[in-house]
């Protein structure tokens, strides 16, 4: 036993003097200090020993394993040491490497804007669920059962009570029915709409929605609130007309529409928002008492909004990543 140890110990101190790397290293430490190792065999033999010749092997084969580890030990932090020192050689005569800021995208932009303006104006930021009930996105907001909105072709549903909201109305209606008014809120977030995909519609699109309840609400408010949404956004030349309009979930209804310069062509009229006054029965749907109570509501697409902003002639490019168009904004 004891011939075994020494035997051990002088090869490996011969191996060791001839590492000089992390790889050469590891391979020795498998060789003599692993649960395979050389040094582990020896005390599997060791446990077979008799009692009586145990304390004089034993103290033998733990001196001899705890300078292979110590070594072992000490010489891979030198080595480690070494290794590190030279990734962090840096020349400093080099050029500098670009560094890339990243942006935020168009959208998102155009969107922080609206949001802060109507922020301004006193609106509170709400957000919903984008897979709503078929209740919460039209019985509640007076859509009847045969409107068109709730065909297969211009819905994505998911069963019969469930589907991708088409607008964030349903916002509306989750805070109506768990606050009080006085309501004043702005509700952004994603819908979704199956409609073909071409230059000036997709299937998915981000939609920016206002809310005020209280009494005495007059569509005059309703007006010039955002008229000073669309100064503040667009500039206070900005040319805008309202027109009357139709929706189930207000009335009288409008639209809203701003003129459209675009460099060599001819300009026209283009709707950005729907607006009205909040229809009496879905202010009953949502048990506010609507002998007390008035409100507006407005809604408007953030594609849309950006495209006129910033000369955009297709919505899709929003939706393409490409850092050509992204890195213009």
């Amino acid at each position: 036993m004891l011939d075994k140890i020494e035997l051990a110990e002088k090869n490996y101190k011969v191996e060791f003097d001839a590492v000089n790397n992390l790889e050469s290293i590891e391979e020795l430490r498998i060789k003599y200090l692993g649960r395979k190792g050389i040094f582990t065999e020896l005390f599997e033999e060791f446990k077979q020993l008799p009692k009586d010749e145990k304390p004089k092997y034993g103290q033998v084969l733990n001196k001899a394993k705890s300078f292979a580890q110590k070594e072992y030990d000490e010489l891979k932090s030198k080595l480690e040491k070494s290794e590190s020192e030279k990734k962090e050689n840096i020349d400093l005569t080099l050029d500098g490497r670009n560094v890339e800021l990243g942006s935020k995208h168009v959208l998102t932009q155009t969107l922080d804007e609206i949001k802060q303006i109507f922020k301004g104006l006193g609106f509170s930021i709400y957000e919903g669920p984008e897979l709503e009930s078929d209740h919460n996105n039209f019985e509640m907001l007076n859509f009847p059962a045969d409107h068109p909105a709730r065909d297969m072709q211009d819905t994505f549903f998911i069963n019969d009570n469930f589907l991708l909201r088409t607008h964030t109305s349903p916002v509306q209606v989750r805070l109506m029915e768990n606050n009080k008014p006085p309501i004043r809120a702005l509700m952004p977030g994603k819908v979704y709409r199956n409609e073909a995909i071409s230059a000036k519609s997709y299937c998915l699109f981000h939609q920016v929605e206002g809310l005020y309840v209280d009494e005495d609400v007059t569509f005059a408010e309703l007006k010039g609130t955002l008229v000073v949404f669309l100064k503040q956004f667009f500039g206070e030349d900005v040319k805008y007309r309202f027109r009357p309009s139709f929706f189930p979930f207000t009335e009288p209804s409008a639209e809203v529409d701003v003129w459209w310069q675009p460099k060599g062509k001819e300009g026209r009229w283009l709707e950005i928002l729907g607006c009205g006054m909040v229809d009496p029965n879905v202010l009953e749907n949502v048990k506010i008492d609507n002998e007390k109570y008035v409100g507006y509501a407005f809604g408007m697409g953030v594609e849309r909004i950006a495209m006129l902003k910033y000369g955009i002639g297709d919505i899709r490019v929003f939706f393409d990543n490409d850092k050509r168009f992204l890195k213009q904004f």
